[in-house]
Formats: C-alpha cells, structure tokens, sequence
C-alpha cells in the first residue's frame, strides 16, 4: 500500500458529479456519534493512484489516505467532530490537468427516538419469531424478479429457487405475529444477494450497503423497522461477518488480496472448534478452521486484515442506526477471528449500550458453546458476546427427552451446565431453524410431543425463538434437502388453498397447537417468573421430569411426562417450592388441580401455584 501524505483541502468550484463510477462505504454516517473515527473506502472504475483527495467541510478533518495495491481503492481516514452539521460534504478526487470527479457524500441527523425506541436489545422478556422472508408472504409480486439480478428464478415448485415472498409481506402480518405473542422478528439476511443461484436464503453478501431489491429494497426494510417499532415490537437482523457471495467485489476485484483468505486449493473448515481452546492444538488446525471456506461460492473474509476489520464493524454500526436494528444474530460465529468478534461487539455496545449479539455456535459440547459467550471458564480468550444460540439445550436437552427413554436425564444434566454460563437467561432457545429437521418431524409428527417442547420451549431459563410454521405443525427433515424445511408459510400467496394467518384449512391439529402457542407465549407475557425468575429443578425419575420458574410475585411448575403411562405427582414431595401453595391451575386448559394429581402420558404441564 501506498501512503499519500500531501492532503489537499481546497474547495472545488466546478465539478461533475459520476456517482456510478465512484463508490463510499460507509454510503453516509451521523452527526454526534460516539464512532465519529471513520474510515472511508473510495472505490472507483479508474486508477486513484495519481488522485488527490480534497475534502472540505466544517468540522471533518482528514486524518489519513491510502492506496491499495488495486489502485482503484483509497481509504480515508476522517474524524466527524462534534460541531459538524448534517449536510453533503463533498469528496472531490483531483487528478490534475482539470479532470475531477466529486462525490457528494451524507453526513445526516441521527434518527429521533434512537436510543429509546431502537437499539434495545433482545433478552429474556422477549420472544424471537424468525422467518424466511423469501418463504413467508409475498406482499409485493411486483418485485417477484428484478431485472439486473443473475438469478431470475421463480418457481414455488422447486425447494431451492425463489417464491418470492418479500418484506411486504411479513408487514402485511405484523398482526398474526403480534397475535401469536411475538415481541421480535428475525429474519434471514436481507442484504443484496446478486448469486447465480440459491439465493432464497440470503446468506450470501455481494454489497453490504444495499438490500436486496426482490425483498423490496431499503424502503421497505425501512418500513418494516418502523412498523414493529411502532407496536413496540424488535428488530433482530442476521450478521455475517465470516463470508461474502463469490460476486462480492472483496473477491471479485478486492483492494488487496488479503480481504479475503487465500488457500492454493478449495480447503473447507476442519468444522472443531476444539482447536481455539485445546492447549495441544496445532498453528495448522487452527488456521484451517478459522480461514477456510464454507463452500467455493462463499470465499472467507479475512478479520485480522484491519481495513476489513474497519468496514465490517462501520456496517454493523450503520445498519443499527440506519434501520432502527435492536439485536444481532451473529452467522457462523466460531468460524470468525474471535479477537475481531471483541471489537466489533464492543463496538456496538459501546454505541448502543443497550444493544445485544446472540451467536450461532453449533459446538461439539456445552462448554465449547460455553467458551465464545461471556462465561466462567479459565480461559486465554475471554469473549464479550452477550449470549449463544443454544444448540446443546436443543440437542443434548429437549430432544432426546422426547425422543429417548429416559432421555429427560440428558434434559436435566444439560441444565445442571448452566454454572459454565455468566449469564444463561441470555441463550436464545428453540426447537428447530432453517438448517435443521424441522422439530414435528424430530418428534416422528407427534402432535402431544410437539406440545410438550412447546410447552418446554415457553417455560425454560432463556429467549424463546419460534421458527415460522412451527406453531401449525410445518415439518419436514433437513437431509439430504435443506429446502424441505423452508417450505412456504401457507397462506403468504395469492391462491393459497391453506392459511395459516385466517385458519381457512388447516386441521383441527394444526388450529389446536396455533391456538396452544398463542395461550402459552401470551401468559409467559404475563408472568414474570417464566422471563426472568429463578429456576430450580429436580432429578427425573422414570420419564418425569419437574422444574420450577419462580420470583416474588409467581411460582411456575412445570411437569414433563415423558413416559408412557400416567405419573402421580404430590407437592409433598417438592416441598422447597410447594410448602406455601395448596392447588395449582394449568394455565393452557384452566384445569384446577388440588396437592395431589395425575398426570397423563406423553404431557407437560404448566401450573400456576395457588
């Protein structure tokens, strides 16, 4: 890289304004940001090499300006003081001999109400509705294809091309998802996917700065943020700071080569993220499993490189504050250099102070999954992520439980981990997402089974996350077709013979366990304890397994029969949480029960202690 020290700040009288052959990322920032240190990448069609980069502005002073190896990159180094103004400040690139070309770039007000209204964080109070936008509605069939885009598929038939379905459409059913008892929506990437193919997932970047125009662009991202914020709803966005699309210009034309990691042939992960914490791990294992690609269409960002490092922490900021974002779900985290995932996050809290990460740790044991959150290991490596998507709750907890004998056992020494934890209240809990075999079919479509981890899913320690279409027994198995559990939400089409938003045909089953998700999400709205009390539990004993959520004002009893054939349950015999109460009321049917019960087979209940 070339360093450039003669800084010209003159005004430009004349100039032509060619804003499709020069791009800025960041596109725009704020005045009174505490990140008021930014680096801009200057990206244009010719050689900058000779260029002299003039900005004058009150208030923004040019700190720095480099030239990459690809010459049509600088990077430019500003600090926005406290006393600029919103306004375009003009960047004019002066080649001599009267050839300049200007960009006008924004600097706005920061939106009104953030702080309060957004950037709010995403904890134990809320409930997480994530969905698909490609596969949830479509709201707008007027950007089904998008002329320019390289895949121009649209077929509801085929499980890997798009349906189209778009942000629209998740607004047009902000009220079936409110009504559900939904306070969060998560949503797949919405950021430009310009692939060739299986774009309907969203997971592949190619420009930062844009949403993708077939989910209705920026103004309908826009729209959305506004419109949950307006009913006092969340936005959770999806991150991916590990990989972009294989047409991203970091692989396409990068400023230097290392933005991205280099291999002399494809080299995938070795998938252990043992190796991060092992003391006899190798340089070479490690390497391989922080550097290594996905897929050949998904090239790895290299985070050590720090003008990549600074682009990728400015997007996380600028989405935050552009659309309103109150928490992350971070994609792929253990495959990212866990240093740059410090920064970044700190990054955003130091902004956002409020504001909280949730990563996608899919790990080999609880403490590994335990390492990359805040915890109480004794480790080298300390991370500041606030909380993890709990794959081993799912995997070593709730579905053996349901799927073995005796396996609440495994439910119940999953929980006993909880001490590795600082704060485990902020693990996000579900029962099934877009990579896996939906939980129905887990369960061999098992309704009273699928109730049971509903039931679990709404009264264990953490965030609940429902994944859409979960709650009207949607089911499918993620091998060998992923696409079998991103089915379309039936009812999101013109046409749809089934829907699920209005209930027109769907089973008496699928209603029932609607209607169940909506009576449990709504009373754990209700009720104190099940958010953020304490939890006690007591070890299972033939397929029963009983747990308490309680704080000052409610005690929750949950009971998880797992067996076949009915259970007697006494208070008698959980006299620490029980001495104080002589009936209990089940809180999805109004059953009143006196001290002594029995509970059916293959049920759990939820009982509010009287």
């Amino acid at each position: 890289m070339k360093k450039i020290f003669i800084l010209t700040l003159l005004m430009v009288a004349q100039f032509s304004l060619l804003a499709q052959t020069v791009e800025v990322y960041p596109t725009n920032w704020w005045v009174g940001m505490k990140h008021h240190q930014i680096q801009l990448l200057i990206k244009n069609n010719t050689n900058l090499v000779n260029a002299k980069i003039n900005i004058n502005y009150p208030g923004i002073i040019v700190k720095n300006i480099y030239v990459f190896k690809n010459t049509k990159y600088v990077s430019v180094d500003i600090n926005i003081a406290a006393t600029a103004k919103p306004g375009n400040v003009p960047i004019v690139l002066n080649w001599g001999n009267k050839k300049t070309e200007t960009i006008l770039w924004e600097l706005k007000a920061r939106r009104n109400g953030l702080g309060t209204q957004y950037a709010q964080g995403v904890n134990s109070n809320d409930f997480v509705y994530f969905l698909m936008p490609d596969r949830f509605s479509n709201g707008d069939e007027s950007n089904d294809r998008v002329a320019g885009y390289k895949d121009q598929s649209l077929n509801r038939d085929s499980i890997y091309l798009r349906h189209g379905g778009d942000l629209q459409g998740i607004i047009n059913h902000l009220d079936y998802i409110q009504n559900l008892g939904a306070t969060t929506v998560w949503l797949t990437p919405v950021i430009e996917n310009d692939m060739p193919n299986r774009t309907e997932h969203g997971y592949a970047f190619t420009n930062h700065y844009k949403i993708d125009k077939r989910l209705g662009g920026e103004e309908a991202y826009l729209k959305l943020s506004d419109e949950l914020h307006k009913r006092g709803m969340k936005l959770m966005q999806d991150a991916v700071y590990n990989h972009v699309g294989l047409w991203h210009w970091m692989q396409q034309d990068p400023p230097s080569k290392d933005w991205i990691h280099q291999w002399p042939t494809f080299t995938q992960p070795n998938y252990k993220e043992q190796v991060f914490f092992d003391p006899y791990a190798s340089e070479k294992d490690k390497k391989q499993m922080a550097d290594g690609w996905f897929t050949k269409e998904m090239p790895d960002v290299n985070q050590s490189n720090p003008y990549v490092a600074n682009f990728l922490i400015q997007h996380a900021i600028w989405c935050v504050e552009k659309f309103g974002v109150d928490g992350w779900r971070i994609d792929t985290y253990k495959y990212v250099d866990l240093d740059f995932m410090n920064r970044c996050n700190k990054a955003l809290t130091d902004e956002y102070p409020n504001i909280t990460m949730v990563g996608e740790n899919w790990c080999e044991g609880i403490p590994n999954q335990a390492y990359f959150t805040v915890n109480k290991l004794n480790t080298k490596y300390k991370s500041n992520l606030t909380g993890a998507i709990d794959f081993e709750i799912l995997f070593k907890g709730i579905q053996p439980a349901l799927t073995q004998q005796n396996g609440v056992n495994s439910l119940y020494n999953t929980m006993s981990l909880d001490f590795l934890y600082e704060h485990p209240l902020t693990n996000l809990v579900f029962l099934d997402n877009h990579d896996m075999s939906r939980f129905y079919s887990v369960v061999d479509s098992s309704v009273a089974k699928q109730k049971m981890g509903l039931a679990w899913l709404f009264t264990t320690r953490g965030i609940p996350q429902l994944y859409y279409g979960t709650e009207i027994l949607m089911g499918g198995k993620s091998y060998p077709h992923d696409g079998d559990v991103r089915l379309d939400f039936p009812g999101g089409w013109k046409g749809d013979k089934k829907n699920a938003f209005t209930g027109n045909g769907l089973t008496a089953d699928e209603k029932n366990v609607q209607q169940y998700t909506k009576i449990l999400a709504d009373y754990r709205k209700q009720t104190s304890a099940l958010r953020t009390g304490k939890l006690m539990q007591y070890i299972p004993s033939n397929g029963l397994y009983v747990y308490f959520r309680y704080d000052e004002k409610n005690t929750i009893m949950c009971v998880m029969n797992t067996d076949k054939d009915a259970k007697n349950i006494s208070f008698s015999n959980y006299t620490e949480r029980t001495k104080n109460f002589s009936s209990a009321i089940e809180i999805t049917t109004g059953n009143k029960l006196l001290q002594t019960f029995s509970i059916p087979a293959q049920t759990m209940w939820v009982l509010q202690l009287k």
